[in-house]
């Protein structure tokens, strides 16, 4: 073996006397408090609020206190209208989308009317031609009238003869005769002019009524016919309803009918709009029944309406007991829909909005039912913003943040 690369090799191994090792660790211990920091930002200043949606409770007086019968329909507009051109044409041009609101006679759209308008320039190049003759007629009848006027005179005065008069009085007639055609024609070519506007007019699209656009049927480009009959053609342009017609058609069973009369007050709850019931009257009955489902249609005026409401919204009516069947009037009401409302062991808990954006748990204690709301004789009163989302996660001081609709 040879002793000097023994000796080179021992040489190499070293003991650390001071029990230190030089290890690559370090950086690891970087890396895993760079990610705890991490973690620890990201619950620190992450947005933990509560998603939650609200509703401000009020006192109501048409309470479901005063129901004899519940019947279920749809919002309906009693004014409704699918709106498309009288004539057949291409779309030009369509000036409304679904939400605008219209006015009686605005201009909708309008479908390609060069052909009619051609056709309306000749008839108006026409009448030119016809008052031009008219014209002319009129000159050839005032110099036969001079020439008659003469020969009469010259008859009087022995003069003339009576086949110069006869002549001249026969131009005289025919004059008179070419002035009434032409002012005939005049006459046969104003309607020509008015029918060739009215098929003008007719390229315009116009709206029938005030209303709100609910949809849109057709495009630009695309073939309008009245009758939407043709292959590939369309009939309405855009369905308008006016909003202020609103009603609720519900069906009732035909063994509660006596239930019901003209004029009897009803409340109505929006399926989409949990927070408030709107006050309505019994419009119409349907004088006839659905054999299938035994039931008979009952139209329900709205006597208090806002925008929210809209068209084909689910509803539930309400028929209240008239005036003269009530007892002494009550006090109003707070109700308050029962999913906003735990069982906690025992206790009937709700949620408030709290000061700070937070949560505020409020025992609560309720009375009667009233379909899906519950009666709150006490722990909340008018004007407070209740929860009525979210409540499951929801604890005393909890971060909320309000959904946007």
């Amino acid at each position: 073996m040879n002793q000097s690369a023994s000796t080179t090799d021992l040489s190499t191994l070293k003991i650390d006397r001071d029990g230190r090792k030089t290890s690559s660790k370090k950086p690891m211990y970087f890396i895993i408090a760079a990610i705890i920091l991490a973690i620890a930002g990201y619950f620190l200043f992450s947005d933990s609020s509560v998603k939650v949606k609200t509703l401000t409770i009020t006192a109501s007086s048409l309470s479901g206190q005063d129901a004899i019968l519940t019947g279920q329909g749809y919002v309906v507009a009693q004014v409704k209208a699918a709106i498309s051109s009288k004539a057949t044409g291409r779309l030009e041009a369509l000036y409304v989308i679904e939400g605008d609101k219209v006015q009686s006679g605005n201009v909708i759209g309008r479908i390609e009317s060069n052909d009619v308008q051609a056709f309306l320039s000749q008839q108006k190049a026409q009448m030119e031609v016809i008052k031009a003759s008219l014209a002319n007629a009129q000159a050839e009848y005032d110099d036969a009238n001079a020439a008659y006027l003469r020969q009469k005179a010259l008859i009087g005065g022995g003069a003339g003869t009576q086949a110069e008069l006869d002549i001249a009085q026969f131009r005289w007639q025919r004059a008179q005769a070419q002035i009434r055609s032409a002012q005939a024609q005049m006459k046969a070519q104003e309607s020509a002019i008015r029918a060739a506007q009215v098929q003008v007019e007719n390229t315009i699209i116009r709206a029938p009524f005030d209303g709100t656009v609910l949809t849109k049927n057709a495009n630009v480009g695309e073939v309008i016919t009245a009758l939407g009959a043709a292959a590939g053609a369309r009939g309405a342009v855009v369905t308008l309803a006016d909003m202020s017609s609103l009603e609720v058609e519900a069906d009732v069973s035909e063994s509660s009918l006596s239930k019901i009369s003209q004029d009897q007050p009803v409340e109505i709850s929006v399926s989409a709009i949990a927070e408030k019931k709107y006050a309505g009257i019994v419009s119409k009955i349907i004088p006839t029944a659905d054999r299938g489902k035994g039931t008979v249609k009952v139209k329900i005026r709205f006597t208090d309406l806002d925008e929210r409401v809209l068209p084909e919204m689910a509803a539930k009516v309400n028929f209240l007991r008239v005036e003269s069947e009530k007892g002494p009037k009550e006090a109003p009401k707070i109700l308050i829909p029962k999913t906003a409302v735990l069982n906690v062991n025992g206790n009937m808990i709700a949620f408030i909005v709290g000061p700070g954006s937070t949560a505020k748990e409020v025992t609560i204690k309720t009375g009667k039912t009233f379909g899906d709301y519950y009666e709150v004789i006490s722990g909340l009163s008018s004007g407070t913003s209740l929860i009525i989302s979210g409540m499951e996660q929801l604890k005393n001081g909890s971060s909320i943040a309000l959904e946007k609709e």
